[in-house]
């Protein structure tokens, strides 16, 4: 059974990402629980949870705020995915003979083909990202480091916002696509040298565009 706190986070962050809560309000603990039907701790251990993810703001005394991105908050999501992704496509690369590195590589053509696919024919932004973020989800996984994927599943949600900034300028999805072949040709080939400034590349792009959005 899922633990009650746990059952109050997935609801609430559902409610955020399907956009039924709106910015202009501030939102009282007290009164949404009751609203909800969900008991004031395992609602409270929730929202002090979904703060430090970046989804709300906690106003004392009075409740919280949908949290609107910052200048900040792109600098720090994108210097936490360069650090955690550079090492990780480097890592890729000098695994590269080994039969682990062997099946990612096979698991993220096969993403790149559904990419391919969108990006010639929909264009949908919302599909295209979802498979966008396997990718980088592969990579991170690819470690087996627990502490490395919490961080990445913690700014996964502004990571998803920014993204979907980024992809709706013109030209961004198909200079995605290219960036991301550029990362698994340059693992595949084993390429130390280069993998980092390659990766880190593709976090400095979509980082500009994001920042003159804000």
């Amino acid at each position: 059974m899922i633990p009650l706190n746990e059952q109050a986070y997935q609801h609430l962050r559902n409610m955020i990402t399907t956009n039924q809560l709106s910015y202009q309000e501030i939102y009282s603990e007290t009164k949404l629980s009751k609203e909800l039907g969900i008991s004031r701790t395992p609602f409270r251990d929730a929202i002090h949870r979904l703060a430090q993810e970046g989804y709300i703001d906690i106003i004392p005394s009075k409740g919280f705020t949908l949290h609107q991105l910052s200048r900040k908050d792109v600098y720090e999501t994108f210097q936490v995915r360069s650090a955690l992704e550079c090492y990780c496509t480097f890592q890729i690369a000098r695994d590269v003979d080994n039969k682990k590195a062997k099946k990612l590589f096979k698991e993220l053509h096969f993403i790149m083909e559904n990419m391919k696919e969108i990006l010639d024919t929909t264009q949908s932004i919302e599909d295209f990202s979802e498979y966008d973020f396997q990718f980088h989800t592969k990579i991170i996984s690819y470690v087996e480091n627990e502490q490395f994927s919490s961080i990445f599943d913690t700014f996964m949600y502004r990571m998803q916002k920014l993204a979907a900034l980024s992809l709706a300028h013109k030209g961004r999805m198909k200079t995605t696509y290219d960036e991301h072949l550029a990362i698994l040709h340059t693992m595949e080939d084993g390429d130390e040298k280069h993998i980092y400034e390659v990766t880190l590349q593709h976090m400095e792009t979509p980082r500009e565009i994001n920042l003159e959005d804000l």
